[in-house]
């Protein structure tokens, strides 16, 4: 995938009058692509736009608080691969959810194609589960904490752009994060009293994640919520007090 650097390269030397050879070698793009751009101007430049990542002066993606909700999605239940012939560079977001969650499938497919709304969302079966997914040559301009290996085991750090979306909307990304490695759910304890045995119940927050980047994100977009929490195991954030809880409520939630 060419960037738009130096696509407008390509058009300028075009141009300019040189020949497809001629601008082939000064910028390495092969001379079958430059023809195609060359034949096809209005493709070429719908094809640029399409990505706000890919643009001279880049924007962010929209709308903001479904990008938000995808990256938490992605960030516990999502991976991105190519498809195909890898020089084509056309990538598929994988995210998979649970069939015991069908609203959550929708929400996921809705918000793919909130933010690719030019791209076909997939809904497949797999065991246990569903695979939603979309085809976009953009997806890792949009997640760039795509990189090879499992998340717990590389660096997962925001971008500039990211951060500044998700302090607009840290409902969204929380939404996004417990939709996939979170759970609400009741908690029972036990209290030995002189009258008897009496037990207590009450609604509990669960987020679990091997990656402490991931653990990290969520505990901070929490704190931006204005949720207490704490780690009940190193790898998992609880929020248990009946504040807190009322408060992720607002914006998560059940499962459904």
């Amino acid at each position: 995938m060419h960037d738009a650097t130096t696509r407008k390269r390509v058009h300028q030397l075009l141009t300019s009058g040189q020949t497809l050879s001629e601008v082939s070698r000064q910028t390495g793009v092969a001379r079958s692509t430059i023809k195609g751009w060359r034949d096809q101007p209005d493709r070429f430049s719908l094809r640029v736009a399409s990505c706000p990542r890919c643009l001279d002066i880049p924007q962010l993606p929209e709308p903001h608080d479904k990008y938000a909700y995808l990256l938490g999605l992605y960030l516990g239940d999502g991976c991105i691969t190519v498809i195909g012939d890898p020089a084509k560079q056309v990538w598929s977001l994988r995210i998979m959810c649970a069939d015991a969650w069908p609203g959550l499938q929708e929400e996921c497919a809705q918000a793919l194609l909130a933010i690719r709304p030019g791209n076909k969302v997939r809904m497949l079966p797999r065991q246990g589960c569903t695979e939603v997914n979309s085809f976009s040559k953009h997806w890792p301009h949009l997640f760039p904490q795509h990189g090879p290996g499992k998340k717990h085991n590389r660096l997962i750090k925001l971008e500039v752009w990211q951060q500044e979306i998700i302090e607009a909307h840290p409902g969204s990304l929380a939404r996004g994060l417990m939709h996939s490695d979170g759970c609400r759910l009741t908690n029972r304890t036990r209290r030995e009293l002189p009258s008897g045995t009496r037990w207590y119940e009450y609604p509990r927050y669960l987020f679990v994640n091997e990656s402490r980047d991931i653990l990290r994100l969520c505990g901070e977009t929490l704190d931006l919520l204005g949720v207490a929490w704490r780690y009940s195991k190193p790898n998992t954030i609880s929020v248990a007090k009946r504040e807190a809880v009322e408060r992720l409520d607002v914006f998560v939630g059940p499962k459904y």
